[in-house]
């Protein structure tokens, strides 16, 4: 009995290096990039503790959920964190990180969200770069969710540790995940008596195991599945152009966004300025009164596969999130979940316009 899931072919070293090269493409790399075999948080975690040690300092910067377990894993390395915290619903400014850097001239380390997801916003790397370039520290960048969804460039702003994952606007699987790595990292991790070796960890094994053997013989078996995945997304990707990819889901925030606005009963942006909101889901407030997750618990009763979820955590009351991502990030997507988020609401008393909403979404995003 076959299968097209089992029985497959070996995925040769050739063709991982290959699916590596693709990967570097999209970011416009010249870096190093390593493939990790597993969920972002692998090398997410990897990137923090090969360039963290006892003694160093880090500025972490927290915009949401993600930044808080960067600084918790710092910590458990021994390094001294400044947390750089900013309210949820705004992005942090190059000139906040300037300051802070500033504060503790000491700062060797600086870990930073691109967009998170879990609160809607997205932060300016391209100036915060320039700020850590110009103090010397290394820059570590978790760009999980923004990849394929907004204009990511780790060369061009000194990004030492771009980390993605296919899972969100790539449309990819969720098991595999990447990270580029500059000169400067790997010498901060091979100084490191800390950093993981012989781990699953260890990014430092990829290098001395994969890349300075040239590349011909894989350090364990591939997540096979997980790595035909993420080429196929890359192929989408390719096919369609990062450019077209990246207008999609831009669309669908401000449709998005200017659809909740129309559809009124109280739903607020969580995140205040358009500037600011993330392209690859857009947080609303819930009105007052009125808990986020029953909210969305209604609006998921007639359908629910709609990308709707409630805040996590102390979130879960007040925010709702609108996934618009991958597969999701159509007009069609937009206009339903709307739809049933004005139907929940006026099932709750809530006074709404739906067809204001329609209007709204359509006008933001013709044509498509």
């Amino acid at each position: 009995m076959t299968h097209p899931f089992l029985d497959l072919p070996p995925l040769t070293a050739a063709h991982f290096a290959a699916i590596e090269r693709r990967v570097a493409a999209l970011l416009a790399t010249e870096q190093d990039v390593v493939i990790t075999q597993g969920e972002a948080l692998l090398p997410l975690e990897g990137c923090i503790r090969g360039g963290a040690r006892p003694g160093s300092t880090a500025l972490n910067v927290v915009t949401g959920p993600y930044g808080q377990t960067f600084g918790n894993w710092l910590r458990d390395c021994g390094a001294e964190v400044v947390d750089l915290t900013v309210p949820f619903h705004t992005a942090v400014t190059a000139a906040q990180v300037s300051q802070a850097l500033a504060g503790h001239p000491e700062i060797d380390f600086v870990s930073l969200v691109h967009a998170e997801a879990a609160t809607g916003n997205t932060n300016p790397v391209a100036e915060v770069g320039e700020a850590v370039r110009a103090h010397g520290a290394l820059f570590m960048l978790d760009a999980v969710a923004s990849v394929g969804a907004e204009p990511l460039l780790p060369d061009a702003w000194g990004v030492d540790l771009c980390v993605i994952g296919a899972q969100k606007a790539m449309g990819g699987p969720a098991g595999v995940s990447a990270v580029s790595v500059s000169a400067r990292a790997w010498e901060r991790f091979a100084a490191n008596p800390a950093a993981p070796r012989r781990s699953y960890l260890s990014l430092l094994d990829w290098k001395e195991r994969w890349i300075d053997g040239g590349r011909k013989a894989l350090p364990h078996a591939p997540a096979q599945l997980e790595m035909l995945g993420l080429e196929a997304c890359l192929e989408r990707i390719e096919a369609d152009g990062p450019e077209t990819v990246m207008a999609r889901h831009a669309s669908a925030a401000a449709a998005t966004r200017a659809g909740a606005a129309a559809l009124g009963g109280g739903l607020e942006p969580y995140v205040h300025e358009a500037r600011d909101a993330a392209p690859v889901a857009t947080t609303l407030r819930a009105p007052a009164g009125t808990d986020a997750a029953a909210l969305v618990a209604r609006a998921l009763a007639a359908d629910p596969s709609l990308p709707l979820v409630a805040g996590g955590g102390a979130l879960s009351k007040e925010m709702i999130r609108v996934n618009h991502y991958g597969a999701d990030a159509t007009r069609d997507v937009v206009l339903s979940s709307l739809a049933a988020l004005g139907a929940a609401l006026a099932d709750g008393g809530r006074r709404v316009d739906s067809e204001a909403a329609r209007r709204a979404v359509t006008e933001t995003w013709p044509g498509f």
